[in-house]
C-alpha cells in the first residue's frame, strides 16, 4: 500500500491553514505548507502566515526557511517538500500538504523532473534590457503553461524570474515539456471553494484585518532590515503594492484599491489552475464534517 497524504488547496481566504489544523488534530498529521512566499522569514502579515497560538500545537513545516533577499525555487521547494514526508511517515503520522501554490503542489504530487539548464549570459544581457511586459509575451509564445504559473503566483514583475524561464524555454525547444515519474503516495486532494461574492468579501475583509495589526509597519521594518524595494516588488502582491505606498508612487487609497484587485485576480488564477485536475474533490470550507467522512473513507481505502 502506498502511503497517504492529505493535499488541502484552493485560492486565497478559503480557509486552507485553519481546516488543516482541524484534519491534523483529528488524524495525528503534521502540516507541511504549500506557499510560495510564506518559505521566506520575516513575512508574515503580508503573506497571511499562520501564527504560533493558530497552530494548536500542529507541526508546520516549510515556513521561514529561507531569507526573502534570496530567491527560492520550485525545485527547491519539491526536495523539501520530499525529504519533510518521509520524515513525517518514520513518526507514523499524516503529512498534510497545505497551500495555494499550483505550481508548487503539481511538482510534488506529479514527482516532476526539472531540467537542469546553466545560465546564458549572453541571452541574459538580452533579455535584462525588456520591460517585464514584453518578457511575459515571449514567453507565453514560448512556454504558456510556465507562464500561466508566473501569473498564478503573481510573479509577472519577477524580471529574474522571466528571464530565467526565457532561458530554460529557449535551451529546451519551442515548448518544453516537464518529464513525471509515478509517485510512491496516494494523495487524498480536498479543494476549498467559495462563491465569486463570499470569496471577495474575505479577501477584503482579511486584508483589512492584516493592515489594522501592522502589515505595513512590517513591511518597514523589512526595508530597515536591508530588504529592498525592488526585491519587495519582485515577491509580489501585498508587498510590491506595500512597496510602492512606501516609496510614494502611490497613495494609501490607491494601494488598498489595486492591491484588492490584484488579489482578487490572483485568487481566479488559482482556482482556474486547480480546475484542471479532476481529482481533487471540492468543498464548502463550512462543510467540515463532509470533509472528514471523506477522508475517513479514502484513509480506509486501498490503494488504486
Amino acid at each position: 500500500m502506498k502511503p497517504k497524504i492529505i493535499v488541502i488547496l484552493g485560492a486565497t481566504s478559503t480557509g486552507k491553514s485553519d481546516l488543516a489544523v482541524k484534519i491534523a488534530k483529528k488524524w495525528s498529521g503534521e502540516v507541511i505548507s504549500a506557499d510560495s512566499r510564506q518559505v521566506y522569514k520575516g513575512l508574515n502579515l503580508g503573506t497571511g502566515k499562520i501564527t504560533k497560538k493558530e497552530m494548536q500545537g500542529v507541526p508546520h513545516h516549510l515556513l521561514d526557511v529561507v531569507n526573502p533577499k534570496n530567491k527560492f525555487t520550485v525545485t527547491k521547494y519539491q526536495m523539501l517538500t520530499n525529504f519533510t514526508i518521509v520524515n513525517i511517515l518514520k513518526k507514523e503520522k499524516i503529512p498534510i500538504i497545505c497551500g495555494g501554490a499550483g505550481f508548487y503542489i503539481d511538482a510534488v504530487i506529479n514527482n516532476v523532473v526539472f531540467p537542469e539548464v546553466p545560465p546564458n549570459k549572453k541571452l541574459r544581457k538580452i533579455l535584462e534590457k525588456q520591460s517585464v511586459e514584453k518578457l511575459l509575451k515571449t514567453l507565453l509564445k514560448l512556454d504558456k503553461k510556465r507562464a500561466e504559473d508566473i501569473l498564478e503566483k503573481n510573479e509577472q514583475n519577477n524580471k529574474v524570474r522571466l528571464v530565467r524561464a526565457i532561458e530554460i524555454a529557449k535551451a529546451l525547444g519551442e515548448i518544453p515539456h516537464l518529464e513525471t515519474k509515478p509517485s510512491n503516495y496516494h494523495f487524498i486532494k480536498i479543494g476549498l471553494k467559495l462563491d465569486d461574492k463570499k470569496l471577495k468579501e474575505k479577501i477584503k475583509d482579511r486584508l483589512i484585518t492584516r493592515i489594522k495589526k501592522g502589515m505595513l509597519k512590517e513591511a518597514q521594518n523589512l526595508h530597515k532590515k536591508g530588504l529592498s524595494f525592488k526585491r519587495m516588488r519582485e515577491i509580489g502582491l501585498e508587498y510590491r503594492y506595500m512597496a510602492l505606498y512606501l516609496e510614494n508612487k502611490i497613495t494609501k487609497p490607491e494601494m488598498l484599491e489595486q492591491l484588492t484587485n490584484e488579489i482578487n485576480h490572483y485568487a481566479k488564477r488559482q482556482t482556474t489552475w486547480f480546475k484542471r485536475d479532476p481529482e481533487i474533490v471540492w468543498f464548502n470550507p463550512k462543510d467540515i464534517k463532509k470533509i472528514e467522512k471523506y477522508i475517513k473513507k479514502e484513509l480506509k481505502n486501498n490503494n488504486k
